[in-house]
Formats: structure tokens, sequence, C-alpha cells
């Protein structure tokens, strides 16, 4: 293996690790700001409120997405 290779490795599995994060990443995100905007709207500043549906939204994006990140994985 030359370092030709070695890099074209190793960007491939950086690049394979960024769009296996991504749905998760993303699913995380749009809770968050949809909370943060309900918070902003009705003042509540429960921490537990911001917590639990992340973890739920990060639960359900991986039991929606894993079908496909387990073959992305698998191709790689």
């Amino acid at each position: 293996m030359n370092g030709l290779e070695v890099l074209d490795f190793g960007r491939d599995a950086l690049w394979t690790t960024v769009i296996m994060c991504a749905p998760v990443m993303i699913a995380g995100l749009v809770v968050g700001l949809v909370i943060a905007f309900f918070q902003a709207l009705t003042q509540i500043q429960e921490m537990i409120l911001v917590f639990v549906p992340k973890i739920m939204a990060f639960f359900d994006a991986l039991l929606i997405f894993l079908p496909l990140l387990w073959s992305l994985l698998a191709g790689f």
C-alpha cells in the first residue's frame, strides 16, 4: 500500500463516518430546535423537557436508518 491508497482509504473512512452520523445528528438538531422554540414561546425552562425528546429522537432515528447505515458500513 502506498501513501495515496492510505489517504484514499482514510478519506473514505471519514466520509463514511460523517454519512453514518448525519441522520441521528439531524434528528437531534431538529428536535432540539423545536423544543428550544417551544421553550422560548412558553418560557418553560425545564431541563428534562430537552433531554427526553432528544434521546427518543436519537433512538427513533437509529431504528429507522439502521438498515441503511448497516448497508453503508458493509459496503465500506
